[in-house]
């Protein structure tokens, strides 16, 4: 089952074939004249401007695309094969948005309109309401057909930024899409090769949904379209209404997935990466909204630190699969996506653009998400470091405010996971908009090696496996029981001397006050711990109060629970939260508070290092120079 689905049939594109191809064969359009000449003045790169204004006034344009392309190569009678996938794109792209305003029109009265205006012509407030819904059809034909390129056209290299917006004519669809594979046209011509080719085109789709979604306000009538899911399944491609595309053709999600019972150690991240993948499944795609979200305890963000080697990729691998298979079972589309290094660029702005573009694709209201950034101590950049490049910093800000900015809309349908070795560089500000702190420590003792090892030994041996209940010790409402009850004393020293010197002033907390006390305490020994990181323990709180291990028979079937509205989905989940305890505070605290002590010790003791080894330096330095000046081999 696929929520709110319109599939595209084959025909109702096919239909429009003809016109597409006569739009990118040769059309006529009529653009507003910008006063400068197409020729180029000998021995200059640069055209010839009249002094005359002619601002305002429009001048017809014969646009024959297929001919600009084949320009590209003019030794050369054939399309490359680039040059010939953007021509059928093209022409296939135009073809599906005058199918998608056949679909608006039949969602609203502009089809009925259409009808009764050619039998006779419309007059008074139906003429007026046949125009704007004529008007907003082509804003839909032309959305659709930017929204088709960018997802279909793949570019290399570095994306063109010289591109201008087509010169939008909205009085009808066909109208439109004329002005913008004029714009088109525009933007490939004179490109060097099909690299550049296929970048300008990609850009020009950009540029024109960047126009569009600027001009929305001006149309009404949209709003039939805005809840639209489409889908034309022979070509991958789909549409949400008017959220801005993926800028690129959704593919299969191609990952070793991990089952929970492959990792040993790393209990507490476990167990709640698993509760993780049951709550987005959740989520109510009608109300769009998460009944977690609403009674406290959902995870929107969350950061996994640990040294190299301990398991966070595996994590991943296993969160991503657990969430796939949950989507595959109820007929729900799944997207995943990791922000990397690779996504960092060297052209002002770009950047922050693949950032944001990565949290857009996650965030689509349409589909259950899961973003994760890997190594994000590399990515994104401390904005006190000014060794970092500019666009690290510009990833760390897209990051902090869509994390935990003005604009932030927590849905319920999607989570973000940040990964380091290094969880001390990241910048405080965006380290603290993760709502919880995962220790990603790997197996610890005697059981966990016994048990990795017999995992990843396989079974292709004949050796005993000697005085040893094999995975025992990874039973996991055990193994979570013991890991949170170690929470009730802290496990960095920092934070040891604090909670000792609190027991002794105070003994057992059993009240508001005792807790605020205790937290004031902390504050006075750690400035980061502020507001935020309250905010974030008493997530953390609610969430172990909503600790509930929805039954895997709930999962078994859509019908038992994923497929139930929205209320029924709540009050399930209702009946099975309890109210949480003074241990449960208790332990939420250490384990957050542990954690900014535990990067600030890393911190330090790093520099400590580096000042260690620089001295170490300058006295063999100057050991070596002394013997220099004594053999006379010295000389300055």
């Amino acid at each position: 089952m696929d929520i709110g689905l319109t599939n595209l049939n084959e025909e109702d594109v096919t239909k429009h074939l003809s016109t597409a191809q006569s739009l990118i064969t040769r059309c006529v359009v009529l653009e507003v004249d910008d006063n400068k000449s197409r020729t180029e003045i000998a021995g200059t790169r640069r055209r010839f401007v009249s002094t005359v204004s002619s601002t305002g006034t429009r001048k017809s344009n014969k646009v024959e695309l297929i001919k600009t392309i084949s320009a590209v190569s003019p030794n050369d009678t054939m399309l490359s094969i680039a040059q010939h996938g953007l021509v059928y794109k093209s022409r296939r792209g135009i073809a599906v948005a005058l199918a998608i305003g056949d679909v608006y029109a039949r969602q609203t009265a502009l089809e009925s309109l259409a009808a009764r205006n050619a039998a006779s012509p419309l007059s008074g407030d139906k003429a007026e309401q046949y125009r704007g819904l004529l008007e907003a059809s082509a804003y839909v034909a032309a959305f659709s057909f930017a929204a088709y390129l960018l997802q279909m056209i793949e570019a290399v290299g570095e994306p063109a930024n010289d591109v201008d917006e087509p010169d939008f004519d909205f009085d009808t669809p066909q109208d439109v899409l004329k002005t913008l594979v004029a714009g088109l046209e525009r933007a490939i011509e004179g490109s060097a090769d099909d690299v550049v080719l296929m970048a300008r085109a990609r850009a020009f789709a950009r540029a024109a949904l960047d126009g569009l979604l600027q001009r929305k306000s001006r149309f009404s009538g949209l709003g039939a379209f805005e809840d639209t899911h489409l889908r034309l399944d022979d070509d991958g491609f789909e549409l949400n209404g008017f959220d801005v595309a993926p800028g690129a053709k959704q593919k299969p999600l191609i990952m070793t997935f991990k089952q929970p019972d492959e990792i040993v150690g790393n209990h507490i991240a476990k167990y709640q990466a698993m509760k993780l993948a049951k709550m987005l499944m959740a989520y109510d795609f009608d109300r769009q909204m998460n009944p977690f979200a609403e009674l406290g305890g959902f995870l929107f963000t969350f950061i996994g630190d640990g040294a190299p080697g301990t398991g966070k990729t595996i994590l991943i691998q296993m969160i991503a699969g657990m969430i796939n298979d949950y989507c595959a079972m109820a007929g729900y589309g799944f997207h995943y996506e990791n922000f990397g290094v690779d996504q960092i660029s060297s052209y002002q702005g770009k950047s922050g653009q693949n950032c944001k573009q990565f949290v857009t694709n996650v965030l689509s209201s349409r589909t259950i998400g899961f973003g994760t950034v890997d190594d994000i101590d590399q990515v994104a950049a401390k904005r006190s470091d000014d060794r970092a490049s500019a666009g690290q910093q510009e990833v760390t800000a897209v990051l902090m405010e869509s994390f935990a900015g003005a604009t932030t809309v927590i849905r319920g349908n999607c989570s973000f996971g940040m990964f380091s070795n290094y969880p001390e560089n990241v910048d405080d500000a965006l380290r603290q908009r993760a709502g919880a702190r995962w220790l990603v420590d790997g197996p610890q003792t005697r059981d966990d090696y016994i048990d990795i090892f017999a995992l990843l030994a396989g079974k292709n041996h004949s050796i005993p496996l000697g005085d040893h209940d094999l995975f025992e010790a990874q039973a996991i409402q055990q193994a979570v029981a013991s890991a949170y009850a170690d929470y009730i004393k802290p496990q960095e020293t920092g934070l040891q001397k604090i909670y000792d010197r609190f027991m002794e002033d105070s003994g057992e907390p059993g009240s508001m006050a005792d807790v605020g006390t205790y937290l004031h305490m902390i504050k006075e020994a750690e400035p980061r711990f502020t507001g935020r990181a309250i905010k974030n323990i008493t997530d953390a709180i609610k969430m172990r109060a909503m600790d509930v291990e929805l039954p895997d028979e709930w999962f078994e079937t859509p019908e038992a629970f994923m497929h139930k509205n929205y209320d029924e989905k709540l009050a399930m989940i209702k009946e099975m939260r309890s109210p949480f305890t003074m241990d449960m505070v208790m332990q939420e605290i250490n384990r957050y508070a542990d954690s900014e002590f535990r990067y600030t010790d890393k911190s330090d003791n790093a520099g400590v290092e580096a000042m260690i080894r620089n001295e170490r330096l300058r006295e063999r330095a100057a050991r070596e120079i002394t013997e220099l000046k004594s053999k006379g081999h010295w000389s300055v």
